[in-house]
């Protein structure tokens, strides 16, 4: 096989990472991005004229028929989503436009393009929504509780039905909670991570400011490193048979823990009072408010325990989650603590 590959969604946080090692690999990297009013590509702007990029759209199925026609991948990675959950209960509709119909798009386009061409279809743990077992795998029910997640379930279910219909190369690799230091600003861990960056500075300078506002303390995730996920979606992108895979750390762990240890990295000292929505965080040196529980960032249907089992992955794949969650939350804390001290 060539070595062209095309990534929808190579301005996100995963496309960037993908887009880099594929370089690496000396690959020729095509991406998707979307068209804006304001510049969006600060993730691939160190790379960005090694990169052979398209304007197109995921809910536009013609760009995308277009663009797969014009390249003639020989991989194809689709990253590209409305991944916001809590976002997707008041944007149900684009939502399923992009995440469940753009991924029909893109098979589509496929099939009549490139058939020989080795697709991975990003999924989410978000489909297992109230686990029917713990930890999850690839054969446990799934029992979506979001837009999003019902959208990343159509779109799991027509790679699989398009790989058993048509015998292409397509898997579906159902990630659990990918960060790093590029996570959007408004996933919760980065959210929190800037925050307390943000807050632990203003402090030490005597500045005003607004506390963090988060919602369940209490919901448990399983958090892993992005660059690792990237490396596994490579792994199965050579694999010599299509199938799905799930890639985790198989620990999980509580937004109020992951508060917990990043805190270790500012000089704060958090003192809790309340409980439930009413809950709040207070820092004992200064006597300053630093996290407010606000109930608009509770989900409609909460998720309350995700945690995966890779197993499937390490053996077959020869894949290791090797950053787990207390050194993830030293890079992401370390990286946001000195972006904060730069623009002072």
């Amino acid at each position: 096989m060539g070595n062209r590959v095309l990534i929808t969604g190579i301005t996100g946080q995963l496309g960037s990472y993908l887009a880099e090692k594929f370089l690496e690999m000396n690959y020729e990297v095509h991406g998707i991005i979307r068209k804006s009013s304001s510049f969006n590509t600060e993730r691939i702007d160190h790379i960005f004229d090694k990169l052979n990029l398209y304007y197109g759209d995921l809910t536009d199925p013609l760009s995308i028929d277009d663009i797969v026609y014009r390249v003639q991948p020989n991989y194809l990675i689709n990253a590209g989503a409305q991944s916001q959950v809590h976002v997707s209960f008041s944007i149900p509709m684009y939502t399923s436009q992009v995440d469940a119909l753009g991924t029909l798009s893109v098979l589509e386009a496929v099939r009549k393009h490139t058939p020989k061409c080795r697709v991975i279809q990003m999924s989410t743990s978000e489909l297992f929504g109230k686990v029917q077992e713990i930890p999850q795998t690839e054969t446990t029910p799934m029992n979506c509780q979001s837009p999003y997640s019902v959208a990343k379930l159509y779109a799991y279910q027509m790679t699989k039905l398009y790989r058993e219909s048509y015998n292409m190369f397509l898997c579906n690799i159902i990630c659990f909670n990918m960060e790093s230091e590029r996570r959007g600003e408004t996933f919760v861990t980065r959210k929190i991570t800037l925050g307390l960056a943000r807050i632990n500075q203003d402090i030490e300078l005597g500045k005003e400011f607004e506390p963090l506002r988060l919602g369940n303390l209490n919901a448990k995730r399983d958090w892993g490193y992005c660059p690792n996920y990237a490396d596994g979606i490579i792994k199965l992108l050579h694999h010599h048979t299509a199938d799905d895979f799930i890639l985790a750390t198989g620990e999980t762990h509580s937004i109020r823990e992951f508060i917990d240890e990043a805190i270790k990295y500012t000089s704060l000292e958090l003192v809790w009072y309340g409980e439930g929505k009413d809950e709040y965080a207070v820092d004992k040196n200064s006597g300053k408010k630093v996290i407010v529980v606000d109930a608009k960032y509770y989900r409609p249907a909460e998720v309350d325990l995700l945690i995966g089992d890779a197993s499937k992955a390490i053996d077959i794949l020869k894949w290791e989650p090797s950053v787990k969650f207390s050194e993830l939350v030293r890079i992401m804390m370390n990286h946001d603590i000195a972006k904060k001290r730069i623009v002072i």
